[in-house]
């Protein structure tokens, strides 16, 4: 079949059909049909309807998901210390990064160790992006070590960005006997534990380097330790070094405490002289194990969403959240505050969560754990 020829445009008058315009239509999409008319038609309303979908996919680019809507950001301590800091810094900026520009509203959940707060994003947060926290660092090591810690596993949070390492210090104060960590081989200390990370580490510290650090665990957060210390009831307790900075430099300055050791795997670089916790075992073998300790300070500051969130809204957070790290007027607000910023892609950070450890330290790092109670 030949394709009409000389068939001039007519514009058809309104409410009238142009017959030849369709003459061409229908030999355009019939004439490898012979004329199946039907077939023809059909491929009409094919192609109308694969126009309406690219039409409805514009019209949702156009109109983002989080347009309208409002983020909640669970922070599992109370109002005071690095994640309180950290979690609002992060909700100020965050917003105006993300299609859409929600919201950020923080929700403070202290409790368990924060194990309240990450039990809640596991398992009753909504699962569409609107909810993400940061808790305890040390609750993907309670799950390595076998503690009872997460109803769930920490390897299917979706973990959307770290602002900073932990590299903690552990300080007392001016009255106690202990003046540096070697007084704490002989002297009994009283410490605050109110996280799993500051419990993990100085439990591990005492089975494997031989420190007298008696543990006092019913704190809320940074905030009731520092009115119990101050008060004498306990004598020391540790907080990330940039936090003690910013939040007590009168303590430094006027050396109502004094710094005993550091907890990162690496020394902080302004604390040169500190001692790590992991350079006080005397083997080889107790210094390896007390490294599997001291992993939760590479986690530190982060941030996730719930397991279940869509895939495209993961990687719409995370991209944000690199966003913000960058962001002018973020970092004049950390340089305000004299805080470390360490930024870990999400991505490197999920892989460092699920990541596998050789068992036999795993076992012997378990061994104390549950001897010590954990």
């Amino acid at each position: 079949m030949k394709e009409p020829k000389n068939i001039p445009f007519v514009p058809a008058k309104a409410g009238t059909q142009c017959k030849t315009t369709s003459r061409r239509a229908k030999w355009l999409l019939g004439s490898r049909f012979r004329g199946n008319e039907r077939v023809g038609t059909a491929l009409l309303k094919s192609a109308l309807t694969a126009f309406l979908v690219v039409l409805a996919a514009a019209a949702h680019a156009d109109d983002p998901f989080y347009r309208g809507k409002t983020i909640s950001l669970i922070i599992g301590s109370n109002t005071s210390g690095g994640y309180d800091t950290y979690g609002r810094l992060l909700a100020r900026h965050m917003g105006k990064h993300i299609a859409g520009h929600p919201v950020i509203v923080v929700q403070n959940m202290p409790g368990a160790g924060g194990l309240r707060s990450a039990n809640h994003l596991y398992n009753v947060a909504a699962k569409d992006g609107t909810v993400i926290g940061i808790f305890d660092q040390a609750v993907f090591l309670d799950q390595l070590l076998g503690a009872a810690t997460l109803r769930g596993d920490a390897a299917r949070f979706n973990w959307i960005g770290r602002m900073m390492g932990n590299s903690a210090v552990l300080f007392a104060w001016q009255t106690a006997k202990v003046k540096s960590i070697a007084d704490a081989f002989t002297q009994e200390l009283i410490v605050a534990a109110p996280g799993s990370s500051s419990r993990l580490n100085w439990t591990a510290l005492n089975a494997l380097a031989g420190t007298k650090l008696k543990l006092l665990t019913g704190y809320e957060g940074p905030a009731s330790a520092k009115i119990a210390m101050e008060r004498g009831e306990v004598e020391a307790m540790s907080l990330p070094w940039a936090v003690l900075q910013a939040e007590n430099p009168e303590w430094l300055r006027d050396k109502k405490v004094n710094l005993l050791l550091q907890t990162g795997l690496e020394k902080n670089r302004t604390l040169p002289d500190l001692p790590r916790m992991v350079d006080l075992p005397k083997s080889d073998d107790d210094r390896k194990v007390l490294e599997i300790f001291a992993l939760s300070s590479v986690v530190g500051r982060s941030f996730v969403a719930p397991p279940g969130v869509p895939k495209e809204r993961v990687e719409e957070l995370r991209a944000a959240f690199m966003a913000t790290v960058k962001d002018a007027d973020f970092l004049a607000d950390i340089t305000k505050l004299n805080f470390d910023l360490e930024p870990m892609a999400g991505a490197e950070l999920q892989a460092f969560v699920a990541k596998d450890y050789p068992p036999a330290l795993i076992e012997r790092a378990k061994e104390i754990a549950r001897k010590n109670g954990n």
